[in-house]
């Protein structure tokens, strides 16, 4: 079953039983991506590392970490 059928099925349910509709799918995704990165610009902060950039820097984590096997 899709999302998109998932949300028909739940709005039909809601419509019936007088609850509130929910919300559709992918409504809150750009929330989301904003939360992470602020999260990561603190996480960041806290450790004592500049906010700049915080994917970027991840990624640059992943990539030099310890005991990676090297292809």
């Amino acid at each position: 079953m899709t999302a998109i059928e998932q949300y028909l099925i739940d709005t039909y349910r809601a419509c019936e039983r007088g609850t509130p509709l929910p919300p559709p799918p992918g409504r809150d995704d750009v929330a989301a991506l904003r939360a992470a990165r602020s999260y990561e610009q603190c996480q960041a902060v806290l450790e004592g590392h500049p906010a700049n950039h915080p994917w970027r820097a991840g990624v640059r984590r992943l990539l030099s970490r310890p005991g990676r096997r090297e292809g």
